[in-house]
């Protein structure tokens, strides 16, 4: 099965602590908690508002640059978008808030909004590790993989013990089919934090690649342990499942999959192959079609497979 690159939940950069000085107002630390609450719960436009909020009550309108002694010197204006693009900071707290935000709208598909508020993260704060991480991540998902490399690097070069940093990195690699450093990028990974759901996936997908099928299924359910609404796991479960030729669970693991995220073509792609061998023919073609209108470049590869199957169904004299 070809592989494509992972789509890791960014809720893993989201931090779940309020930091700041005695120059950060209570109200922006309780519009920062709303956000967090919010973004738990999947309010991801209130979300944010919230973290918006945030950032406007830890910052001062105006401007005039602060004194020369002051930490966030370098961060006068930001190209953030809304009513905060005019702000001049003074309290580091409002990176972390850039750095939520970002999250916020990276969940929401919005990759140059969240890349624009991790920027504005790391004007505040050039040493803070998860903002790299998360511009990294979304770097990725815009097609840069130079961009993305860098900035898992500098991530660990800051902050070796982020185990996410690892992950995403072992991720990274492993779209450029570099298995041997994903693997130990991902063995680092479960090193310092064997609870990150995205690892195991992550290892699971690389198992899948080495045709360890067995193991795979083990990486992919310890993933959904961990966290079980996670679209990436059923659907690398059920991919394991199809090239052990159990066709029924590999179908209701994708099922699962599209239940939690209709917008993987892959996910389509892989089920309709399954109702093929299955000999369900009409069911196949309607998630033939719905992969190619999600994503129209991968005909030639679906009819490849689509062969492929076919061959495979096809009684032998």
């Amino acid at each position: 099965m070809r592989y494509r690159k992972l789509a890791l939940a960014i809720s893993v950069l989201v931090m779940s602590f309020v930091v700041g000085h005695a120059q950060t107002p209570d109200s922006a630390k309780k519009y920062f908690q709303e956000g967090l609450k919010n973004f738990a719960r999947g309010n991801l436009e209130l979300a944010f508002e919230d973290y918006s909020r945030a950032i406007e009550l830890s910052s001062r309108l105006g401007s005039s640059k602060p004194a020369a002694t002051d930490i966030l010197n370098t961060a006068n204006r930001f190209d953030s978008a809304g009513p905060s693009d005019r702000i001049t900071v003074i309290d580091p707290f409002t990176a972390i808030a850039y750095t939520n935000r970002g999250g916020v709208r990276f969940t929401q598909h919005d990759f140059d909004g969240a890349i624009a508020d991790f920027n504005a993260a790391l004007r505040i704060s050039p040493r803070l590790a998860i903002a790299y991480l998360g511009r990294g991540v979304a770097r990725r998902r815009k097609g840069d993989p130079d961009g993305a490399r860098a900035d898992f690097d500098r991530a660990i070069s800051i902050d070796n013990d982020l185990a996410e940093a690892f992950t995403d990195r072992g991720a990274l690699r492993l779209d450029t089919g570099d298995q041997v450093g994903a693997l130990a990028d991902l063995t680092r990974a479960l090193a310092l934090n064997p609870r990150i759901a995205e690892t195991h996936y992550v290892l699971g997908y690389l198992r899948v690649l080495r045709n360890e099928f067995e193991a795979a299924i083990a990486d992919f359910d310890r993933a959904i342990q961990l966290k079980p609404e996670v679209a990436s796991a059923y659907h690398g479960r059920g991919t394991a499942w199809m090239a052990r030729g159990d066709l029924a669970r590999a179908i209701a693991d994708f099922d699962r999959a599209i239940e939690l995220d209709q917008r993987r073509p892959l996910t389509y792609m892989n089920r309709g192959l399954a109702f093929l061998l299955k000999g369900r023919d009409l069911e196949a073609q309607k998630d033939f079609e719905m992969c190619l209108v999600l994503d129209p470049d991968l005909k030639s590869e679906l009819y490849r497979r689509i062969a492929l199957a076919k061959e495979l169904a096809t009684p032998k004299p």
